[in-house]
C-alpha cells in the first residue's frame, strides 16, 4: 500500500533523512519506533506533503505521490493523527469531526457509526468545545477525525505522549480492530515501545535520519529494537 523508497530530506543544507525506506501493508500496523531528534517527524512531514523530500519515491497503492499538496494526499487516502493533536479547540468535537469532510465526495460526508463505537465518549460529548476535553479526549478525536476520512493509510505520531494508561489502552484496542478489517494500513510512529511491540507487525528503527534496524516482527528480536533505540 504505502511504499517509501530510499529518499532524502534536506532543511536547507541540513539532511534530516537518508536513503530512508520503509512500507506498511494493508491489515498490518507497521511501527516506526526512535529517540526525539532522529528524523520520525520528517518522516512523516514527507509523507503528509509538508516537506518536499530531496529524492527518492513514495508511493501510495502503487501511484506516486511526490509533489502533491497535503489535501491532494488526503483525498488520495491518507489520514494523519499529527502530534499534538492540532484539533480546533474553539469548535464543537462535533465540528471537529466534520472537518474531516473536506477530502470526501458529498455522499459520504456523514460521521461513521463505527467512530463512536470505538470512542464512545465522543458520542456523549459532541456538544463540546474541543478545548474542553482531556488530552486523551482530545487525542482520541483526532483520531477519529481521521477516521471520518475513510483513510487507506492512517499515519500517527505518537498518539500515546501524554496520555492515561486507561486511553492508551483503548487507542491500542482501536487499532488492533482497524488492522483486523483488512481494508487499511497503519503506521504508527512512536517512543512507547511496549506499545509498539504489542502491537506491530513490522518495525523500523530510525537514528540520525538512517533505517538501522528493519524488519517484521518475525524476523527482528525484540531485545535488538530495545538495544537500537537506547542507542
Amino acid at each position: 500500500m504505502l511504499v517509501v523508497d530510499d529518499i532524502t530530506l534536506h532543511y536547507g543544507a541540513a539532511q534530516a533523512l537518508r536513503g530512508v525506506s520503509v512500507s506498511a501493508e494493508v491489515g498490518k500496523i507497521a511501527c516506526v519506533l526512535g529517540r526525539n531528534g532522529v528524523g520520525k517527524t520528517s518522516l512523516l512531514r514527507a509523507l503528509a506533503g509538508h516537506h518536499p523530500i530531496s529524492s527518492g519515491k513514495i508511493t501510495l497503492a502503487g501511484e506516486s505521490i511526490v509533489g502533491l499538496s497535503p489535501d491532494k494526499r488526503a483525498r488520495r487516502g491518507i489520514g494523519y493523527v499529527p502530534q499534538g493533536r492540532e484539533i480546533f479547540p474553539l469548535l464543537t468535537v462535533r465540528e471537529n469531526l466534520e472537518t474531516g469532510f473536506g477530502a470526501l465526495p458529498r455522499s459520504e460526508r456523514y460521521v461513521p457509526d463505527e467512530v463512536f463505537d470505538l470512542f464512545p465518549v465522543l458520542k456523549e460529548m459532541l456538544w463540546r468545545r474541543g478545548g474542553d476535553l482531556s488530552g486523551g479526549q482530545q487525542q482520541q478525536l483526532a483520531i477519529a477525525r481521521a477516521l471520518v476520512m475513510r483513510p487507506k493509510l492512517l499515519v500517527l505520531d505518537e498518539p500515546t505522549e501524554g496520555i492515561q494508561p486507561s486511553i492508551i489502552k483503548q487507542i491500542g484496542e482501536a487499532l488492533k480492530y482497524l488492522r483486523t478489517r483488512g481494508n487499511m494500513a497503519i503506521l504508527l510512529v512512536e517512543q512507547y515501545l511496549d506499545f509498539t511491540l504489542e502491537l506491530g507487525d513490522s518495525f523500523a528503527v530510525l537514528d540520525r535520519g538512517q533505517i538501522v534496524l528493519s524488519g517484521t516482527s518475525g524476523e527482528v528480536n525484540h531485545d535488538d529494537i530495545r538495544r537500537s533505540v537506547a542507542i
